[in-house]
């Protein structure tokens, strides 16, 4: 028994020190929030980590498209390149110098859209992401423009950069809002 009341109260002090610690870091500005300043090996894993589970549940109800047209990616690559490409680069195309200041630093999607299924980059697309820079485009656009998007941001991995250019640049009037 007193083995057993020993390891509850061990378990409460250690949660409390865990708590005071929390405290301490949070109220004294301990943690530099600067974005010039890398992300700590844990703090990084920690969001993605966190990111990735939660989109992958909150899109586990959001049906795709059985397939995307060639319509849709080109409307899409006309979205992508006014949207998205200054954050997240494209084939042959770098992002803009200074998102190369953000933290976290926005995933270059041609890799990175690998690791995602449709329905979840329609998530991201139209809830966003907080603490990233990453805006939710569901409240400015309806569902078939961030369907076109998702088409696009599909066929990214493996796409060349003659492929990319091959896409005319948006006309930003028709295309953003």
């Amino acid at each position: 028994m007193r083995l057993i009341v020993s390891g509850i109260i061990g378990g409460v002090g250690l949660v409390a020190i865990v708590a005071v610690t929390g405290f301490v870091i949070v109220y004294t500005g301990a943690y530099n929030v600067a974005a010039s300043d890398e992300h700590a090996d844990f703090i990084r894993w920690a969001f993605s980590t966190t990111m990735h589970s939660s989109v992958e549940r909150r899109a586990d109800g959001i049906a795709a498209p059985e397939s995307f047209s060639d319509d849709m990616i080109a409307a899409g690559a006309s979205r992508y390149k006014a949207m998205c490409a200054h954050c997240h680069a494209g084939p042959g195309v770098e992002r803009a110098d200074w998102a190369e200041g953000m933290r976290p630093q926005p995933p270059h999607l041609i890799e990175a859209a690998a690791e995602w299924e449709a329905r979840e980059i329609y998530w991201i697309v139209a809830n966003g992401i907080k603490m990233s820079g990453m805006p939710a485009f569901a409240a400015s656009h309806d569902p078939e423009e961030l369907w076109s998007l998702v088409a696009f941001v599909d066929r990214l991995p493996g796409m060349t950069a003659e492929d990319y250019a091959g896409y005319p640049d948006p006309d930003e009037s028709s295309q953003t809002r």
